[in-house]
């Protein structure tokens, strides 16, 4: 891009940003449907069965920190959408940064000093939305273990990542794992990850996350046609998510473009999908 070789390139480092931009090349960025979390596993022995244990590995996360890690280049986790989502909702659980409350959300869970709580995460190490992985989960990390969390990540190729999703976290000896997903629609964006028919292999809900209110609600979803009806059931299935904490919740991407002072007239869509048919170079 530097050099001229290129006019448009996706994902620029967030350490390059600022001296791109002063040296009149263009950053471009919009909010998106994305979800950068970790699924959890909700299978038999999991520590994530326990609502306080994902209650506070939620708190323990630090997202503004990872904001200015990312140079900006990110929006704080508001759960499976971003905070101004149409299906947002109002959840009543707040995914704030309180790290004394997740110590004592892990204490009355059974885990401190004396028995810290461990597990395995999956993660990659490049990939398709998948953002800064590499930085972005050791901040995690670093995070988890400031309230007495140990995490042991186990690093493999995208799509060897994407094969792990595919089966049941037993499969890898791993309670947790971070694929991003796009929040396209009702499906993609919420039925996929919370409704218990969905479970590998029959879907992306990884972890077997299984509730009968969650259940219910993707049912009557299918079954409504009425789109202001829809989207009041499509918000509470959002803020039964965020209040069961049913991932670990950490930030959106904005999806940064860089693009040379020649190229004119991008408009970048609140999409995964872009229209390049009204850019010229010259």
């Amino acid at each position: 891009l530097r050099s001229g070789q290129l006019d448009f390139i996706e994902a620029p480092p967030p350490d390059a940003v600022q001296s791109l931009k002063s040296a009149g090349f263009q950053v471009i960025t919009n909010t998106y449907g994305h979800n950068w979390t970790w699924q959890l596993s909700y299978l038999e022995g999991s520590p994530f069965r326990d609502l306080r244990v994902r209650k506070a590995i939620n708190l323990a996360i630090d997202r503004s920190g990872m904001k200015e890690l990312l140079g900006g280049l990110m929006e704080e986790g508001a759960g499976l959408l971003p905070s101004k989502h149409p299906w947002h909702g109002t959840p009543s659980f707040k995914l704030t940064y309180d790290p004394a409350a997740a110590k004592k959300l892990l204490a009355e869970a059974g885990y401190g000093p004396g028995k810290p709580l461990k597990f395995k995460c999956g993660i990659s190490t490049s990939g398709s939305g998948q953002m800064q992985p590499l930085p972005m989960n050791e901040f995690v990390q670093q995070n988890l273990k400031d309230v007495g969390v140990e995490v042991e990540f186990v690093v493999v190729d995208w799509n060897v990542l994407l094969g792990y999703w595919r089966e049941a976290p037993s499969a890898h000896d791993i309670q947790a794992i971070n694929v991003t997903m796009a929040a396209l629609d009702p499906y993609t964006a919420l039925i996929r990850a919370l409704k218990s028919d969905r479970a590998p292999p029959n879907g992306n809900n990884w972890g077997h996350y299984s509730d009968a209110e969650a259940d219910a609600l993707c049912s009557q979803v299918y079954e409504t046609f009425d789109p202001k009806a829809q989207e009041a059931l499509l918000i509470k299935l959002h803020e039964h998510a965020v209040n069961n904490c049913a991932h670990l919740f950490v930030a959106h991407d904005l999806n940064p473009r860089a693009l040379s002072p020649k190229a004119k007239g991008f408009i970048q869509a609140q999409s995964w999908f872009q229209d390049l048919t009204r850019v010229s170079v010259g």
